[in-house]
């Protein structure tokens, strides 16, 4: 029996929230929170392989530290934007 859309999306939510370093838990969580119910099939199935990559690769591409694969790119850029206006500090 496959996975329901509701499980499938608390899933990848604590996945998000769950990864091995603080920073990207910092990263990953609140965009899961704030955008995961409202990306397209195709942007979820990016989503569920972006989860399967590793945090070094995944920060060093949020980073630009390193060129990411191209069909993670704009997702990335989605939450890099998302974190950088998140985490600004304000005056």
């Amino acid at each position: 029996m496959g996975e329901t859309a509701e499980a499938r999306l608390k899933r990848m939510a604590m996945r998000s929230w769950r990864r091995g370093t603080k920073e990207m838990d910092l990263v990953l969580g609140p965009f899961a929170d704030a955008h995961l119910a409202a990306l397209s099939e195709a942007e979820l199935q990016t989503y569920d392989a972006l989860l399967e990559e590793n945090d070094q690769d995944l920060m060093a591409w949020i980073l630009g530290q390193s060129a990411a694969p191209a069909a993670l790119v704009p997702l990335l850029a989605r939450i890099t934007a998302f974190a950088e206006t998140r985490l600004k500090p304000r005056n």
